[in-house]
């Protein structure tokens, strides 16, 4: 395999030529649809580093929606034309990248059927030091991906060139021996400009970027699945205790926007429910809303239809163990008398 242009790109095996060439045994192929097998054959057009997406994938004239691209993708999976890969690099990031193979892989087959079952159906590989990746299976064993050997691997560097001896250099009548050649001068660093980055820095600065892009990417994916849950439930519920919802076409959409910045800032899918159930509209203002949480945190004495404060004994009495708040008139006195003090509890009748 030849070393990534971009670490979470596209692997080919074998490496691509500069056209198209498609095994007749995969042409003829009666497992796969033709959908796969053109979706099969524009990927492996493509160069490595080629990022692929189901939704760049879906785009442009002729071409299907994204659910037809899954799907056909998710068929080249089962049959060892394609897979997803979790790679992690020698510098210990973890980037998301894809592999695919002009004809069926049995290891990719095989390996399928052991991660498509996890929640994660991502292949994980490890880089190793010559540039290949091993598959890592659940046990912790490390095993091939299947790939096929670059032939340039298999190349040794060439020699390193004898040094001459010291009668054929005393003999040299171009450069004597004894002459010394002048060493090269040294460059002064230019100020105020920065060091040129090298291909491994600007590598695992490009991993870096891809990791967080892609933990942004599943934090947020977590945050709106978050706040669907809670704006579905709310919807039924509102509905089944409101009525049926008669206002703007998108409230919906804007009561789950609301939802979703109250989990953003910090609130939990349960106040975020107790304050819908609180506010008692199917899509609260920005102040109702703001007071709906206010209550269901406790941070807002919920309003009463007289105005008066729901009575609490914990506000009167204060909790178990607590010491009386004591009043501007409560001043101690040595002669007090305790005689007058009862001890207050409940008798059980046989």
């Amino acid at each position: 395999m030849s070393r990534l242009p971009e670490a979470g790109g596209l692997r080919h095996n074998p490496n691509r030529p500069p056209y198209v060439i498609v095994d007749s045994k995969t042409v003829r192929d009666t497992k796969i649809s033709y959908r796969a097998l053109a979706l099969l054959v524009f990927l492996l057009d493509q160069a490595e580093g080629w990022q692929v997406r189901s939704d760049q994938l879906s785009r442009g004239e002729g071409r299907e929606g994204r659910g037809a691209v899954r799907t056909a993708l998710r068929e080249l999976a089962t049959h060892g034309y394609y897979r997803l890969e979790r790679r992690r690099l020698r510098n210990g990031k973890c980037v998301m990248g894809t592999a695919v193979s002009g004809t069926p892989m049995a290891q990719w087959i095989e390996d399928h059927k052991v991660f498509s079952t996890s929640s994660d159906p991502a292949v994980p590989v490890v880089e190793q030091q010559d540039g290949t990746f091993l598959v890592e299976y659940p046990d912790g064993t490390l095993g091939s991906d299947g790939f096929a050997r670059d032939p340039l691997d298999d190349e040794e560097p060439p020699a390193d060139p004898e040094p001459e001896d010291e009668e054929d250099a005393a003999g040299d009548e171009d450069v004597p021996a004894e002459q010394e050649q002048p060493a090269p001068p040294e460059k002064k660093p230019t100020r105020g400009r920065r060091p040129r980055r090298t291909t491994a820095q600007k590598a695992a600065d490009d991993a870096e970027k891809e990791a967080e892009k892609v933990q942004k990417a599943e934090e947020k994916a977590a945050l709106d699945a978050a706040a669907e849950k809670v704006a579905k439930w709310w919807w039924e519920d509102a509905e089944k205790h409101l009525g049926k919802y008669v206002g703007k076409t998108n409230g919906y959409v804007a009561m789950r926007n609301m939802v979703r910045n109250a989990l953003a800032a910090g609130y939990t899918q349960r106040q975020c429910a107790d304050a819908l159930r609180g506010a008692r509209k199917h899509l609260p203002s920005a102040q109702q809303w703001q007071t709906a949480l206010g209550v269901a945190t406790n941070h807002i004495i919920p309003s009463q239809p007289n105005g008066r404060v729901p009575y609490s004994d914990k506000a009167t009495w204060g909790a178990q163990g607590d010491t009386p708040a004591s009043t501007p008139n409560d001043t101690p006195s040595e002669t007090a008398d305790d005689s007058d003090d009862a001890t207050f509890g409940v008798i059980a009748r046989s």
